[in-house]
């Protein structure tokens, strides 16, 4: 009896532990780099270095994840969607988070500096500290513009995936960093909608709370828009082909129907029906960045 619970309380430490990352966010993040990496390589030779590169922007991202629990611990608990992550429950305490995000930045830090460039491990190391400080220890309690310039820091790992491959920035790669930048407010306040309450009890200045729900779906109906603007940018700078232009046109048409029923027929299910779409929006765009790469390849091959 006595091995079980020993068992099941690993088990429930690992579990916590694995919360801390936000695996779910990180590796959306992670495929974003990873396209970026594709993208910018010119042969399957880098096979190694892509996994290192892969591997290292997963560990700061995920330490940057584990520092956003310690620093909102407060907020979180008094949240319904956040009470009962781990620091705010304290099953893990705020020294021993502390110590596990230390242990993953480093550790993602020295293999991005050793196996891939220092660009990338300095860009890295410096989007974890726009997201784990900048935003969430200022911003995020600052202004309603928050999500909106505190983006940039989300909006990073197409670039790191780049510059992994490349060693040097590239204008390409900015235009991925555009695509997510734009993405990321439509994104966020279609959740901020839906919880705008929780926002409202601790005090947090999210669009929907100082500005009004409406006027943050007008917001929301206007950065979509902008959004299928810069998804066209790829195509007319040759970066992409037919399969990215078709591609990336029906998830943005689809997106701008959520939007627009958000705006002009929601009902209590619309915000969030919207704010998951969008994270499939996401996934699925870079996934058609990638199947158009590889179409190019193969057509160079061909001729």
């Amino acid at each position: 009896m006595a091995t079980v619970l020993l068992t099941r309380q690993h088990s429930r430490i690992w579990r916590d532990y694995l919360e801390l990352t936000k695996p779910k966010v990180v590796a959306l993040l992670v495929l974003t780099a990873w396209v970026g990496m594709v993208l910018a390589s010119e042969s399957l030779a880098a096979w190694p270095l892509l996994f290192a590169a892969t591997l290292g922007i997963g560990l700061l991202s995920a330490a940057a994840a584990a520092l956003n629990h310690v620093v909102d611990q407060r907020i979180d608990a008094m949240m319904a969607r956040t009470h009962t992550r781990p620091v705010a429950r304290g099953r893990v305490s705020s020294k021993n988070a502390i110590i596990f995000a230390c242990s993953l930045a480093s550790s993602g830090f020295i293999l991005l500096y050793v196996a891939v460039n220092p660009l990338t491990a300095w860009l890295t190391l410096l989007s974890l500290f726009g997201y784990a400080v900048v935003y969430t220890m200022f911003l995020k309690r600052a202004t309603p513009q928050n999500i909106v310039i505190g983006g940039l820091a989300g909006a990073m790992p197409p670039l790191l995936g780049w510059t992994a491959v490349t060693g040097e920035l590239h204008g390409h790669a900015l235009l991925l960093v555009m695509i997510i930048f734009a993405w990321t407010p439509p994104h966020f306040w279609a959740l901020a909608i839906h919880r705008r309450d929780d926002y409202a009890r601790v005090n947090m200045p999210m669009l929907p709370v100082t500005h009004g729900i409406e006027f943050t779906k007008s917001a929301i109906l206007l950065y979509t828009l902008l959004l299928c603007l810069v998804c066209l940018l790829p195509y007319i700078v040759g970066m992409t082909g037919a399969v990215y232009l078709i591609g990336s046109t029906l998830l943005n048409i689809r997106f701008l129907q959520y939007a627009w029923r958000l705006k002009f027929a929601a009902d209590n299910t619309t915000a969030m029906a919207t704010f998951k779409f969008s994270i499939v929006h996401l996934m699925v765009l870079f996934l058609v960045l990638l199947v158009d790469h590889y179409f190019k390849v193969l057509a160079l091959y061909v001729s």
